[in-house]
């Protein structure tokens, strides 16, 4: 099985920063991916940003140069810097991993992120 712990969500005002950890530990061998997703009131969770264990990065439209994804030196860590936040960005972020051998799929429990206007 695969544990992860999420934190860094909180309140911000809107133009301001934060930063989210993920971290991975059990059977974390075999990592294909890592991502966060996110969860506003009434939406569907939606992707954010993911980073492949070759180090290939993904991001939604919404939050191009805005948020940056990376990874922690053990590679079993996953960041997202968040930058010039908007009250849009307001959700619960989930961190995620994908796994080439099962469990396949893993998501954190969420960490709440609210930007205020």
């Amino acid at each position: 099985q695969v544990q992860l712990v999420e934190s860094g969500g909180g309140l911000v005002q809107a133009g301001g920063s934060l930063r989210l950890s993920c971290a991975a530990s059990g059977s974390i061998f075999g990592i294909a991916a890592l991502g966060w997703y996110r969860q506003a009131p009434g939406k569907q969770r939606e992707l954010v940003a993911t980073i492949t264990s070759g180090g290939t990065t993904n991001y939604a439209d919404s939050v191009k140069g805005r948020f940056t994804i990376s990874r922690g030196n053990a590679k079993n860590t996953v960041y997202l810097q968040m930058n010039s936040l908007k009250p849009e960005d307001t959700a619960v972020y989930y961190c995620k991993v994908e796994r080439s051998y099962y469990p396949y799929v893993t998501w954190g429990q969420g960490t709440q992120v609210t930007v205020s206007s």
